[in-house]
């Protein structure tokens, strides 16, 4: 029953709010902008949530979006009081733990920026590689490649296309050139592994479409839409397995980074309790 009561004041709060659509004159004319039962919303609450320069329509649009948020946060404030058993409505010991967390996290967080190392070297990064390898299974394929979106018209398309392919200096060199002449766009990843996904997003579909056109060491979709073709040439792929080391090394540095503010956070509260009960400020009876 209650929860019907309280949709039902949800809805028709809102739709009375919605409708309000003189958003103007309703900051400018009047003190209360809104009303939900005893509480009251004023005119200076609105503005402050509203950015200066923008635009009546999207200002019209905060406004309202704001006074509905308030207004479901005052209603759903009311239904809880005169609803919830007298023993739920005691949230001090509630409040009291989350600001102790609150506050520990905050310390936390300024003890570790003072005093966190963020050098990783490569030598480290490979000792932990080395040392963690079932950390580092490939969730999807990786890539090296080409990949270029181009005119379909391009009188050089067809080079381009077969050049792709070379790993000769040169026509590595007449590629990019053309290719910045010429293409939507163009990039060479053929000397670091990329995720298909990242790379299914360039061709706007799913890695799993994509790596179905993989033929010949090219992925090639056209768009008749907008008369284009999107190309990638494959120099490797690998499926699954391990990563290797170098397509792994930003999330083995986050790992290492993770560990040493554990490491730091482990002996804060270590030092601590050793400090205070060196000063007998903290005493086990």
């Amino acid at each position: 029953m209650a929860h019907k009561l309280l949709k039902g004041l949800i809805l028709i709060a809102l739709a009375g709010f919605a409708s309000c659509t003189n958003t103007r004159n309703l900051l400018q004319d009047t003190a209360v902008v809104a009303r939900v039962g005893r509480h009251k919303l004023f005119r200076a609450d609105v503005r402050k949530f509203i950015p200066p320069d923008v635009s009546f329509s999207d200002s019209t649009n905060l406004a309202l979006q704001y006074i509905n948020s308030w207004a479901a946060e005052q209603i759903f404030n009311d239904m809880a009081l005169a609803e919830l058993p007298k023993e739920d409505l005691d949230v001090t010991a509630e409040l009291e733990a989350y600001k102790r967390s609150l506050l520990r996290y905050r310390y936390e967080q300024h003890y570790i920026n003072d005093r966190l190392d963020t050098v990783v070297s490569i030598a480290q990064m490979r000792e932990y590689y080395l040392d963690n390898q079932s950390l580092f299974k490939l969730e999807r394929p990786i890539l090296k490649v080409r990949f270029i979106d181009i005119y379909s018209e391009v009188p050089d398309k067809s080079v381009i296309l077969e050049k792709m392919a070379s790993n000769r200096p040169s026509d590595v060199l007449e590629v990019d050139s053309l290719a910045r002449a010429n293409a939507i766009r163009y990039f060479d990843h053929s000397e670091e592994w990329m995720d298909a996904a990242e790379l299914a997003h360039e061709f706007g579909v799913d890695y799993g479409t994509m790596l179905s056109n993989l033929k010949n060491s090219y992925i090639t979709v056209t768009s008749d839409e907008f008369s284009d073709i999107k190309v990638a040439y494959v120099r490797e792929i690998k499926r699954d397995g391990i990563a290797p080391f170098e397509f792994s090394q930003p999330q083995i540095k986050e790992y290492i980074l993770s560990s040493r503010k554990r490491a730091l956070v482990e002996n804060l509260e270590r030092n601590l309790l050793t400090e205070a009960l060196d000063r007998e400020q903290f005493v086990i009876y």
